[in-house]
């Protein structure tokens, strides 16, 4: 992103309080401000995808983009706030690409790839998104949201505390059980 032209925290601001307002072309004007921001989290996301995955990062912020555009209000408080929700999107537009691609080709060329964060890594193949996707759900709601907020949008622990307001010792521990957590879902086999 380029610094230099970094939008005035008050702007994005003044126009999420307008998305929140129902105005819809805030949410319009409020894309160029941000994108370079949406993209970057979309590269993160489509970084942990198959390498011939058919949907690439510009077209993930598209997608997330009408999908949030599309669903009634967008209640963001702030930019990282903001892009939470975002990234609570692209993930959404992941599971819906690859519950089309399961249906299509019966998981037939998925990858592996990994959720860690530099200890133990969680390896799934993306068929197994949908596996996580529905694992995740039943997670406690705040380590869900530590989940998606650290893994897909690629926050770090001190950016997540102040979105959810807890401390960063809750947010290393809620990621920790979190993880472990998904692990023996997604591999009871291992617990054996």
């Amino acid at each position: 992103m380029n610094t230099g032209d970094a939008t005035p925290p008050g702007d994005v601001t003044r126009l999420l309080e307008a998305v929140r307002d129902g105005e819809r072309e805030a949410l319009d004007r409020l894309l160029p401000l941000v994108y370079d921001e949406l993209r970057d989290l979309a590269r993160r996301q489509m970084w942990r995808e198959r390498p011939d995955h058919t949907l690439h990062a510009t077209a993930l912020v598209h997608e997330a983009y009408v999908k949030l555009a599309g669903g009634g209000r967008v209640e963001a408080a702030d930019r990282a706030h903001f892009l939470a929700i975002a990234a609570h999107a692209m993930r959404q537009v992941l599971v819906d690409h690859a519950r089309r691609h399961m249906a299509a080709k019966r998981g037939g060329g998925w990858e592996v790839t990994t959720l860690a964060d530099g200890h133990r890594a969680l390896d799934f193949r993306p068929e197994e998104i949908l596996t996580l996707d529905r694992a995740l759900e039943r997670l406690e709601p705040r380590q869900r949201q530590v989940v998606e907020y650290r893994f897909f949008a690629g926050l770090e622990e001190a950016e997540i505390a102040a979105l959810l307001e807890v401390s960063e010792r809750t947010v290393r521990r809620d990621w920790v059980k979190a993880r472990a957590w998904l692990y023996r879902e997604l591999y009871p086999e291992a617990e054996s």
